[in-house]
């Protein structure tokens, strides 16, 4: 279905240049979104493959385990659609302190971006609203350090931002004025509480994009934005536990998603829009879903070869099960963590290096540093670079 512009032009001047910015109307978008067969389908195959996701994880024996290597994995994959080179093994490093193979603002930015979610989701377990309040708190932790502390972080916009282009003038997309962005946000902010909206998919799917045409933060607003459909799809039941995250099919099909994202705004194709996120939704959780058998499978072969090492086999155990938790780690952090002697670590660890298991990956003779290769490989899959040779 074909509408007209989904918002109105407004005049407005900054730079020393006069342009017109796009407002949005309110959501939902009207006329409704038509639900053909086919969409319907798409719908019901999404909301299964969440359903199927949902479902694994209540029989993982850890399902913290797996929060933790997705909210990272979805930390890196953000981060690289907005330009960082870092990747799940770097961010990994400089969370044990280590100095990463890539530039420092860069795996500050994904570090950040954990630490968004995880608040996030943190605040809304505690019982707290999905609301522009704590959008502003999360964009407040995603901003904290590094690049974009100063552009206002945890608070809208004062000034008039541009999409593409060198100036204003040239941009490819200007966003409402700044004066409109507290009513954008505010209209959103009643969308996403309203009685009659639309099911969690549709809502998630609407309020992105949404989300993105007000571009209500100096930066941000693209991880901020695909953060928003995690929330509203675990705030709304659809998922118990956050394990769905978009932004490596956004990534695999950036040119696509942002041509989707202007449609809506000239000619009102959210039909167009909302097919692209369904099949989308529908991929992620598949492929999440195969990614938790896999690491299951993984984790399931690992342990037999541990356990065949006989009365050895404990301490070994104990180390691989600290691995599982976090990939890459000290020998003397392990050693903590299990509550035994360093030495007991340090053979634990050998043994798990002679097993094929783990791998030292710094070349360094004191310090050294070990990751659980297969586990990493199985997680970085779309992301990674390769770790040091």
């Amino acid at each position: 279905m074909q509408r007209s512009l989904t918002g109105k032009y407004q005049s407005t001047t900054t730079a020393g240049e006069s342009v017109y910015a796009f407002v949005p109307h309110d959501l939902p978008p009207r006329p409704p979104v038509e639900i053909t067969s086919e969409r319907q389908r798409l719908m019901e195959r999404a909301l299964l493959g969440c359903g199927r996701l949902d479902a694994i994880a209540t029989l993982l024996p850890d399902p913290d385990l797996f929060l933790y290597a997705y909210v990272r994995r979805e930390a890196v994959l953000s981060s690289q659609i907005e330009g960082t080179q870092s990747s799940l093994s770097d961010l990994l490093m400089f969370e044990l302190d280590e100095v990463p193979g890539v530039p420092f603002d860069d795996v500050v930015e994904v570090s950040n971006y954990v630490a968004a979610l995880e608040h996030g989701l943190r605040r809304l377990r505690e019982g707290f609203p999905l609301s522009n309040r704590l959008l502003r708190e999360i964009h407040g932790k995603l901003l904290a350090r590094g690049r974009g502390d100063d552009k206002q972080p945890g608070e809208f916009r004062r000034s008039q931002n541009w999409i593409g282009g060198t100036r204003p003038g040239n941009a490819m997309y200007v966003p409402p004025p700044p004066h409109e962005v507290e009513p954008c946000m505010a209209a959103l902010e009643r969308f996403l509480h309203t009685p009659d909206a639309p099911g969690a998919l549709l809502k998630a799917a609407f309020a992105h994009v949404q989300f993105e045409t007000i571009h209500p933060f100096l930066d941000g607003n693209g991880r901020v934005g695909r953060l928003l459909i995690a929330l509203i799809l675990h705030n709304d039941g659809v998922l118990r536990q956050p394990l769905l995250y978009l932004s490596l099919y956004l990534k695999q099909h950036r040119a696509e998603y942002y041509r989707l994202l202007d449609a809506v705004r000239r000619s009102g194709d959210w039909e167009a829009w909302l097919d692209f996120v369904l099949e989308g939704i529908e991929q992620t959780a598949t492929g999440a879903v195969e990614t938790a058998h896999r690491l299951l499978a993984l984790f399931r072969d690992d342990s037999e070869r541990v356990n065949a090492l006989g009365r050895a086999s404990a301490n070994v155990a104990r180390v691989f099960n600290a691995l599982r938790r976090r990939p890459i780690a000290r020998i003397d952090a392990l050693a903590a963590e299990i509550g035994v002697a360093y030495p007991t670590a340090a053979r634990a660890v050998n043994a798990l290096q002679t097993l094929g298991i783990v791998r030292e990956i710094t070349g360094r003779k004191r310090e050294r540093i070990f990751a659980y290769e297969a586990y990493l490989a199985i997680l970085n899959e779309g992301a990674e670079r390769q770790l040091p040779s």
